[in-house]
């Protein structure tokens, strides 16, 4: 009897069901969570791995399948993590081992999949590596990027070249023990290190695998693209973008940034990962890689083998000053007309390094923006707050954390910082946004936080959250997952695009960029119905749920979204195919029981 059971509810949900040739990765629908600022357990004001498994259940009922830690690594802390002293210790503000494995054990528990933030491109001047290196030590002596320098003719030594620290600055640091230089792309705490040593290479792939053996399913690549230099160290050619030569844009980075030995270095990676999920489960462990490279660079990444690189195209090349025929044509086509064959796109539009979209586009955009983000093809990510329209906070000079921002000055340093968009988060109206009982936190809570907070929006008829959710619910359908896309610009202020796939009902989503209503018709999406529903619509929307359109003449509000289904019956079917999958994954679970 349970058997027959389970034979015809599977029978039931078969119609909604998605792909068995798509694995996992290429659905998912990734949040990133930052862990110092997303909970803290401790009451100390700074978020740890504690307070990331106490709140795991609200990534499940938010329909977040899969999260991305930034670092936390033991470290200096001098880059917030990003330093690391220990490639394979827990740093102890933020936990510790057992923590992180109880963590990994909730997250499978609860059917997430957990990804970890790898940064491969150099240590901490802290890191016994680095000890060991300057002190001349064998092995350790060509672990780093070591340079005597160069001679002038009155005898002084001098720097190598021209290279610019990404902070600012030159990017060579004397050592008088070592008598040397030593290149670092990032702060002078920050050692590069020489993937041209085959024991680094190797000392990497160990550190891989420690974790790959702890239960992490992948790696989110930090700053992939420096992974090498020229070897001759040329200087680089001038941008003529500044005068100033310790400014990043001084120069144009053509030696230190994507040389051809990173993508051969990604596919020794990514042989790893396939290797070790065909020594023990076979479920893929994947790798996203970081860069802000050009498109062509970028694309490469496939090439190499990386399951796919960050399409940073909706933060790095519009904002909220463009126009939907600029976001068409430089950010979303810019991107598919590029895109390799077979493989899975991605869609990006925030993270810990730049302003959130409340703030780089606007409060009332965040739901189209989000629409965007989650219904065209492939995957999603999602900055922790961006489900609540969390926004930039301004902080001063004298609370500012970020090493970018502390090389500046007074004047200077809100052009650089990043600690505005990596507050903490907001989840009630309680002490500290709900994020810590400590009112004094590591970075300063927004103070429209009594009104802006996730408790709020879950309560609320209508909110950013309630939309992000049923953009995550309507991710689950076969036709978001499988169909085609089609982008179409209606007006110069008014983007279009629809999902389709055989036997599914179209998805058409609508976005309005002007600050005035526009008026459209869909009718170059041959497919739509003559009468459709507003199946999701962004809360500053005239057209609200359940309302019935033309597809001839669709009045879209002033910066919101919406998406149309066709007739009434689809957001019933979506229900129902909820139920039936919840029903269905109770039963099985019963029946493993039994």
């Amino acid at each position: 009897m349970r058997g027959l059971l389970i034979l015809s509810l599977l029978a039931l949900t078969s119609w909604s069901s998605v792909n068995a040739d798509l694995d996992w990765w290429q659905t998912a629908s990734v949040y990133q969570v930052y862990p110092r600022s997303w909970m803290d357990s401790d009451g100390n004001g700074i978020g740890d791995i504690p307070g990331i498994e106490s709140k795991l259940e609200y990534l499940v009922d938010t329909g977040i399948d899969t999260f991305w830690m930034s670092p936390v690594y033991e470290s200096p802390m001098v880059d917030f993590g990003y330093d690391i002293s220990n490639f394979t210790s827990i740093d102890s503000i933020f936990g510790t081992m057992d923590d992180f494995d109880n963590l990994v054990a909730t997250a499978k528990s609860l059917g997430l999949k957990v990804i970890m933030d790898l940064v491969p491109n150099h240590s901490s001047d802290e890191h016994e590596w680095f000890i060991k290196s300057l002190a001349g030590i064998d092995p350790y002596t060509d672990y780093y990027i070591w340079h005597n320098g160069t001679e002038l003719e009155n005898g002084t030594i001098t720097r190598p070249n021209n290279w610019i620290s990404y902070f600012g600055g030159y990017a060579w640091t004397w050592s008088s023990e070592r008598q040397a230089y030593y290149y670092h792309k990032f702060t002078e705490e920050q050692p590069d290190l020489n993937y041209r040593n085959e024991l680094v290479v190797q000392e990497m792939k160990d550190i891989i695998e420690f974790w790959l053996d702890r239960g992490v399913d992948g790696f989110r690549v930090d700053a992939v693209d420096t992974l090498f230099e020229d070897e001759t160290y040329p200087d680089e050619p001038l941008s003529g973008l500044t005068d100033d030569p310790t400014d990043y844009d001084y120069t144009l980075h053509y030696y230190t940034m994507a040389q051809d030995e990173t993508y051969e270095m990604v596919t020794q990676w990514r042989t790893l990962l396939d290797d070790y999920a065909f020594k023990t489960d076979n479920v893929t462990r994947i790798m996203m890689m970081e860069t802000y490279e050009n498109v062509t660079q970028v694309m490469k990444f496939y090439d190499a083998g990386a399951h796919f690189p960050f399409n940073f195209f909706l933060i790095m090349n519009v904002n909220g000053s463009n126009t939907a025929s600029e976001i068409k044509e430089l950010a979303i086509d810019e991107w598919l007309d590029n895109l390799p064959d077979n493989v899975t796109s991605d869609w990006v539009i925030g993270n810990h390094d730049r302003k959130r979209v409340a703030t780089r586009y606007s409060s009332e955009q965040v739901d189209a923006m989000n629409m965007i983000n989650h219904l065209l093809p492939g995957v999603s990510v999602t900055y922790y707050g961006e489900e609540i329209g969390m926004e930039n906070l301004w902080i001063s000079w004298e609370d500012t954390q970020d090493p970018w921002a502390c090389n500046q000055d007074e004047d200077t340093y809100e052009l650089y910082s990043r600690d505005p968009n990596r507050t903490p988060m907001q989840w009630d109206a309680t002490t500290s946004a709900g994020f810590s009982t400590n009112e004094s936190t590591w970075l300063p809570v927004h103070s429209n936080y009594l009104t802006l907070n996730l408790a709020a929006q879950m309560e609320a008829e209508v909110s950013h959250y309630k939309v992000y959710k049923a953009l995550i619910s309507l991710r689950q359908e076969s036709v978001i997952q499988e169909g085609s896309v089609n982008v179409q610009l209606l007006t110069d202020n008014v983007m279009a695009f629809s999902r389709e796939l055989d036997g599914s009902d179209p998805v058409i989503v609508v976005t309005n960029f002007a600050n005035n209503t526009e008026t459209v018709s869909l009718d170059v999406f041959e497919n739509a119905s003559d009468n459709m529903v507003v199946s999701i619509a962004s809360i500053n929307s005239e057209l609200t749920e359940g309302t019935a359109v033309s597809r001839s003449s669709v009045e879209i509000s002033a910066l919101s979204g919406i998406v149309l289904r066709s007739g009434t019956d689809s957001g019933a079917n979506a229900i129902l195919s909820s139920a039936f999958f919840t029903l269905l994954m109770a039963v099985l679970a019963r029946s493993i029981r039994c």
